[in-house]
Order: C-alpha cells, then structure tokens, then sequence
C-alpha cells in the first residue's frame, strides 16, 4: 500500500512528539528519586532559612588583687540571630570585694554584617555606676583586623550631648591546643570634660592586660594573668585631686566558659 507525503509526515510528527516525550521521562524520575522540586513554586517550598543561633559568653569572670582593695571583675557578651543579623548584648563591671559595685554597663545593640569579617552595631549603652546613671547612643564595628587580631571600635553619644570614644583589641596566641595567651588593649577618649564623672578631655585612660588560659574544654577555660590600667591627661589630675592613684597593677586569677 503506498503512503502519500501528508500520511509521512503525520507518521514522522507522530514519532518525533513520541521520542521527545520520552526522553523528558528519566529527567522527571531523577528529579522525584533525588526530592528534586519539578517547578519555581515547589523550589520556595524547598528553600531553607538560615538557622537562629544564639551564644553566651563570660569572657572574664576574675579576681584582681592589687596593693589596695581587691576586686571582682566581669565582661559578659551574647548574640542571638543569623549570619547577617543579630541582636547583641555587652556587659562589664566591677566590685570591690569587700563593697559596692564601683562600675556597671551594660550594652543593647544591633549588629549586621557588612564584609566577611566586620559587622556593623549600633544601639543603646547604659552605666549604673559610677553615677549619675548615664544612657549613651552606640555606633561602632566590631571585627578581626589582618594577623587575626579582635577589634571593637565604639563611639558614644550621651543624654547631655558628650561624646566619648573606645577601641579595644585582644589576640588569641596557642601555645598548644589547650594553652592560649591573650594579650588585651583598651583605649578611652573623651572629646571634652565631664565632671561629674571625672573626666576630662583628650585620652582618659588605657588598659593593658596579659591572661594565661587553660582550655579544660573549649566551653571552660581558668586562667591567670596580669592587668595594668592607668589614667592619662586631665583625667589623671582629677584622680589625684581625690586622694586616688592613677596606675593601678593587678594579678588576676579567673574563668572563661560559654554556651
């Protein structure tokens, strides 16, 4: 029986649409074997959000014994939140071991990552002690600069219009996988005179701290070390108008730990 051109190409259409559909067969079972979504609604369904991860750590939990009165010291830091946003929390301060608490703050901040290793904060910084009680405006970054070092740099803003400044960095040395040598430097500007809290303009005071740690676990670590801090410029006048020392050398005996 002859076939006219219009029945070969009905045949050869027909086939083609056969072929092709059975090729599109073994993408589709791949797809459904591997949990593959077939379309862009099913792949939302898929989509993942970065998880929420929440850390606290006590940094310093320490002693200081010194030549005067000794003291207890602490520096307590927590994020909750995901890769790019957080909401961070600071709190330091000091007592002395047979009085009151001499210093009090505490840190409420916002913290977004703006380059792989710097995150940008601002917020709300409130000091208990010394008084008056004084609430601040916070910007600032907080990093690790090249050679890994750990950096903290802070602007604030007070109730009453003063503005102060603080940097801070800190390095982690491993003298083997449990021992590590952290040095530690803190800064303190003022950009004029406060007296009630005395405190005069230029750079306030520096602190230089060295600490020797033994990491039990990595969440639990004591250590020992040595702190020196010492008030500088007009700040250093006010102290001694007051009958106080402006250096002050300590031993430290404390733990680190976190969860």
């Amino acid at each position: 029986m002859r076939m006219t051109k219009t029945s070969l190409r009905t045949a050869a259409l027909a086939a083609g649409s056969v072929l092709l559909a059975l090729s599109a067969v073994p993408s589709r079972v791949a797809a459904q074997v591997h949990g593959e979504p077939r379309d862009a609604d099913q792949a939302e369904e898929f989509h993942e959000e970065p998880p929420i991860l929440a850390t606290l750590l006590i940094d310093r939990l320490e002693h200081r014994w010194r030549d005067g009165e000794n003291s207890i010291d602490w520096e307590v830091q927590g994020w909750i939140g995901g890769d790019t946003n957080k909401a961070w929390f600071n709190a330091e301060g000091s007592k002395a071991v047979d009085g009151e608490v001499e210093e009090a703050e505490f840190q409420l901040l916002y913290s977004r990552m703006t380059s792989e290793f710097w995150d940008f904060q601002a917020g709300i910084r409130h000091d208990v002690r010394p008084r008056p009680q004084t609430t601040y405006g916070v910007v600032g970054f907080q990093g690790v600069a090249p050679y890994f070092f750990d950096v903290t740099a802070q602007l604030f803003l007070s109730e009453d219009g003063d503005l102060s400044a603080r940097l801070e960095a800190e390095y982690d040395l491993l003298i083997t996988q449990k021992l590590v040598l952290q040095p530690v430097a803190e800064v303190n500007v003022s950009a004029q005179r406060v007296r009630e809290l005395h405190v005069g303009p230029g750079f306030n005071d520096v602190e230089l701290g060295l600490r020797l740690r033994y990491e039990v676990v990595r969440e639990f670590a004591p250590y020992v070390g040595v702190n020196w801090e010492r008030k500088l410029g007009e700040t250093a006048d006010i102290a001694r108008d007051h009958g106080e020392d402006p250096s002050d050398l300590s031993f430290v005996t404390g733990v680190r730990f976190w969860f």
